[in-house]
């Protein structure tokens, strides 16, 4: 197999040790191999650098591990013309074989015959932005469950609130479970704490509000919603910090948030993922792809078989998911009628991916060009296949061959 460079390093990364390899074609064409085991503290990994300059590699080889290969990659990051992470996947040794040092070997010699690609790795602003949007992300999860727990205690004690009110978390919901928890039991007086459309509701109140909510109830439910009050304040924190960050990608994020589905925070999520620069995906398949939400293939003895979608990035496809789940409740929207359609025969789940595909798609194409999006309607696929509009499309094509065409309708 034809060897793309000649000289080549590969690291085989682990929390507190790194293995590097480091392969050289010398001018009589022999293969020089060397071998040192590093510490990944700061030392270890200057020792590290001076190794693979030392050897004059042009390419660092290494696989993403975990969060083991972060320290590693920015120790060395700027050092070399060619600093590769690969997908551990892609870069598997032979099995029966497999020890620390022939495993840099193997990294090693896979890169200097191309037999694996590099993984995208964004520059230092986007990778701290992506830091914080997935934090947030955690944070909103973590908020989330606590007002599930809140839930269990409400039933715990036979309080069915959310039997008459819409959610467990609303303004009359927490001043009801903030006077209970100060000692108030009579439901005549908690259900006259309801407020704007729920006050229509107060007889249905005072029955779901009889209950058995005790002294361990009380502390449980103060401590649930003392932890929701902090969670919001480090969303919120972290909102303004994130927004500050993507003061210079405001344009960007105003064409993906013009995507209906598409809210700002979604949006934000989108360009610390990508970066915002679509260059680096030469089509909208190829970031679909890396988002996860392409089709996988799967083909033998001729024989194509389901696959699912491919593996990516974990946070950008949950994210285009839930955008999706928000576009196909819009209404008079393509997302919507795409979602309908595909949702009828396939299911709610393989229509959410596939308008999240559409989505993201879109949302490449709006990076690249620069412009806001424009709704192809709800009623397009219909328009789509309408016979008129078929043929008027057929006969623009014929015309562009440099054809004269005259359209005859046809007398049954």
């Amino acid at each position: 197999m034809k060897e793309i460079a000649d000289k080549v390093g590969g690291l085989d990364v682990h929390r507190d040790t790194v293995v590097a390899c480091t392969r050289v074609r010398e001018p009589d064409g022999m293969v020089t191999l060397s071998k040192e085991t590093f510490n990944t503290t700061r030392k270890g990994l200057e020792d590290l650098a001076r190794f693979l300059v030392d050897a004059g590699v042009s390419t660092v080889v290494m696989e993403a591990t975990g969060v083991y290969w972060k320290p590693v990659y920015y120790a060395l990051e700027g050092l070399f013309p060619q600093l590769w992470l690969c997908n551990a996947q892609h870069v598997k040794n032979v099995p029966g074989r497999k020890t620390d040092l022939s495993d840099a070997e193997w990294l090693a010699d896979v890169a200097a015959h191309g037999m694996v690609r590099p993984s995208f790795v964004p520059p230092p602003e986007i990778r701290e932005l992506r830091e914080l949007t997935r934090y947030r992300k955690t944070q909103v999860d973590a908020r989330a469950r606590e007002i599930q727990r809140l839930e269990k205690v409400l039933q715990d004690a036979g309080i069915k609130l959310t039997s008459v009110a819409s959610a467990v978390w609303s303004a009359s919901s927490r001043e009801i479970i903030e006077a209970l928890i100060a000692g108030e039991r009579d439901p005549a007086v908690l259900a006259q704490m309801a407020k704007s459309r729920m006050r229509a509701k107060i007889p249905q109140l005072e029955e779901a509000l009889y209950g058995h909510f005790g002294a361990h109830h009380a502390f449980v439910a103060k401590q649930t919603i003392d932890h929701i009050d902090y969670l919001d304040s480090a969303i919120g924190a972290l909102t303004q910090e994130i927004c500050e960050r993507l003061v210079p990608f405001e344009s960007a994020v105003a064409l993906v948030s013009s995507i209906p589905g598409i809210s700002a925070t979604t949006a934000q999520v989108i360009i610390a993922e990508t970066g915002g620069d679509m260059s680096r995906f030469p089509t909208a398949e190829h970031l679909c792809a890396w988002a996860g939400l392409a089709p996988a293939s799967y083909e033998s003895a001729g024989k194509r078989k389901p696959a699912g979608t491919r593996h990516g990035s974990t946070s950008l496809r949950r994210a285009m998911i839930e955008a999706a789940r928000a576009a196909a409740r819009t209404k008079g929207t393509y997302a919507s009628a795409q979602y309908a359609r595909i949702a009828r025969r396939r299911g709610p789940n393989k229509a959410a991916v596939a308008v999240a595909n559409s989505m993201l798609n879109v949302v490449w194409h709006l990076l690249t060009n620069g412009e806001l999006y424009q709704d192809l309607g709800a009623d397009y696929f219909e328009s789509h296949n309408d016979p008129t509009v078929q043929v008027k499309r057929l006969t623009k094509r014929i015309e562009a061959l440099g054809f004269d065409v005259t359209v005859t309708e046809r007398v049954a």
